[in-house]
C-alpha cells in the first residue's frame, strides 16, 4: 500500500496525482525516458505474444508496485471525476474488455498524458486529452 496524505480520509484525484508523482520520481532511470519506457515500468501498456497463428495479449507482471497501484486509484478515481475519462473506460468495456483491461487501458493513456505534459511543461488540459469524449458524453 502506498502511503500519503488524504483529504479527510478519502482518495482524491489530486492525492492519487502527488502519489504517482512521488512514486515517478523516485525511479531513477526513469529521468531521461521516453513515454513507452515509463508505461512498460509502471506495467500498464500490454504484452503481446506471438507464436505462429496465435497470438495473446496479457498484462505485465515484472513492473513497479508502487507506480502500478498509484495509476490503477488515478485510473478508479478520474472514473468519477472526468467525463472524458469515463467516456474513454465505458467505450472500452462496450468493446468487451473486462473492469481491469479497460481501467488499465485508461491508465495507459493518462500516463501518456502525465509524460506529454511533464515533457512539454503544460498544464492537463481534459478537451485536448479526450476530445471526442468529451463531445460524446456531453
Amino acid at each position: 500500500m502506498i502511503d500519503g496524505p488524504t483529504a479527510g480520509g478519502k482518495t482524491t484525484p489530486a492525492n492519487v496525482f502527488s502519489r504517482t508523482w512521488t512514486a515517478l520520481n523516485s525511479a531513477d532511470e526513469l529521468r531521461a525516458a521516453d513515454a513507452r519506457r515509463l508505461k512498460a515500468h509502471a506495467g500498464s501498456s500490454p504484452i503481446t505474444r506471438a507464436s505462429g497463428k496465435k497470438s495473446s495479449i496479457t498484462r505485465r507482471w515484472v513492473k513497479n508496485d508502487r507506480l502500478n497501484h498509484a495509476g490503477y486509484l488515478w485510473a478508479f478515481a478520474s472514473l468519477r471525476a472526468s467525463a472524458g475519462a469515463n467516456a474513454h473506460y465505458r467505450r472500452r468495456r462496450e468493446h468487451g474488455d473486462w473492469h481491469a483491461a479497460a481501467q488499465r487501458n485508461l491508465f495507459n493513456r493518462m500516463i501518456g498524458q502525465l509524460y506529454h505534459c511533464l515533457q512539454h511543461r503544460q498544464l492537463f488540459d481534459e478537451h485536448t486529452a479526450f476530445p471526442t469524449e468529451l463531445a460524446a458524453a456531453a
